[in-house]
């Protein structure tokens, strides 16, 4: 379930709450620039195994729909982001929209049917 967040900046980190009422990341939250149509943010870290299937599933779904972006954000080096979207599992993967509105979360280890039917929130 996402919780609402308030603009607020810890550490240098801004999570703006959206037009819809959930949060909203930039290019310069995640590091990463956000697709023209969504973006999987997926949250890591070095020694976790399902991270490393995660990011292949994520990167194959972002090959196969145009506008789709894959950005991969190491959760230990972005410990502010991690707590401020209460990100408590790797890997935790995030649907963002075209405005970086966050649309559908999840933990674990996504299929890719899965990972292709929550991008239809976001486009």
């Amino acid at each position: 379930m996402l919780h609402r967040w308030k603009t607020r900046r810890e550490e240098g980190q801004n999570v703006h709450e959206g037009d819809g009422g959930g949060p909203r990341l930039g290019a310069a939250d995640i590091g990463g620039e956000l697709g023209a149509r969504a973006t999987l943010v997926q949250f890591s870290s070095a020694f976790c195994q399902p991270c490393r299937a995660t990011r292949r599933t994520l990167e194959q779904v972002a090959g196969m729909v145009e506008g789709v972006a894959h950005v991969e954000v190491d959760a230990e080096a972005h410990l502010a982001l991690v707590r401020a979207l209460d990100i408590t599992a790797t890997p935790t993967v995030l649907v963002l929209d075209a405005a970086g509105r966050i649309v559908r979360r999840a933990a674990g280890q996504p299929r890719r049917a899965d990972v292709i039917a929550a991008l239809g929130a976001a486009v």
